[in-house]
């Protein structure tokens, strides 16, 4: 056994797979708050610009950087140290407070980077040690990261979808998961068929059910697993929208005629289908008798 054979056991692999998620997840939690306050800023210069309205008091400081700029607490504002900054532990060992002023610490915090880390193992057991684990953690974390933003904006940014996308197509080159004709076929019909039901929708109802970036999205799903894949991740979202996306309004006591984002439930079905979309489709081929 050479000196590197014992990172692909699955004893190892996975473990410290799932470590690596779990630090890559609180980066995230920086891109899910601080990349949509700095999209916001960016397009209110822009429209300054265009207008030649001169800005008021602040309004031109930019917000925090993703990665050169350090935590704080968004309370009091207070500099987090090292120790107030190690990934789920610390949520735990304050007991969810900042320290400095006790304030509550948002939830979204430790389930972000426990999400990451159980997600990147999940990816570390399907695919094992080799580039495609390298490039289904990329492909999680930025469904993670894009999804958390959706959830609390209702925005899905091109600077996560586009990169997406594109990489899906250019890893089918390889291929690492589908060939290059499947990848360019499938984010055409991932980015159609969802732009035909808007504006079908649009058209019949005179509202917008969705966003432009849900058509980005699947069709980013599309170039990463082909067009075979889009029909049961439409299907799955749909059906876990209808589920998770009507619990919440009922909890928080709205109707259903209240917006919610779509993104997030793309995102899971996607990432679903990606791991566990044979034992999925040997599932669906059982029930309904096709296998």
């Amino acid at each position: 056994m050479t000196e590197l054979d014992w990172l692909h056991a699955p004893a190892a692999l996975i473990p410290l797979t799932a470590l690596l998620g779990l630090l890559v997840g609180s980066f995230l939690n920086v891109v899910i708050l601080r990349l949509p306050r700095r999209l916001e800023h960016e397009w209110r210069s822009q429209a300054h610009e265009m207008l030649d309205v001169p800005r008021a008091g602040d309004a031109g400081e930019a917000p925090p950087d993703l990665v050169f700029t350090g935590s704080h607490c968004p309370h009091c504002r207070h500099k987090l140290s090292p120790l107030d900054n190690i990934p789920l532990l610390s949520w735990l060992a304050l007991r969810g407070r900042c320290r400095y002023c006790k304030a509550p610490i948002s939830w979204q915090y430790p389930l972000v980077e426990l999400l990451s880390a159980l997600a990147s193992a999940a990816i570390a057991w399907k695919f094992g040690f080799g580039w495609p684990l390298a490039a289904g953690l990329v492909f999680t974390w930025m469904l993670i990261a894009a999804s958390g933003i959706d959830a609390r904006t209702q925005l899905l940014p091109d600077q996560l979808t586009l990169p997406l996308l594109w990489l899906g197509l250019l890893i089918a080159l390889v291929p690492l998961f589908v060939t290059p004709e499947a990848a360019i076929v499938g984010a055409a019909i991932g980015y159609l068929s969802l732009w035909s039901v808007f504006w079908l929708f649009k058209l019949t109802t005179g509202k917008e059910g969705m966003g432009y970036g849900d058509f980005k999205l699947l069709g980013a799903l599309g170039a990463w697993m082909g067009a075979t894949a889009l029909l049961p991740i439409i299907l799955l979202s749909s059906l876990i929208g209808a589920i998770v996306g009507g619990t919440v309004l009922a909890l928080r006591g709205q109707d259903r005629s209240t917006p919610i984002p779509f993104g997030p439930f793309i995102a899971a079905a996607g990432w679903a289908w990606f791991v566990f979309g044979d034992r999925l489709g040997g599932f669906y081929a059982r029930l309904f008798g096709l296998g």
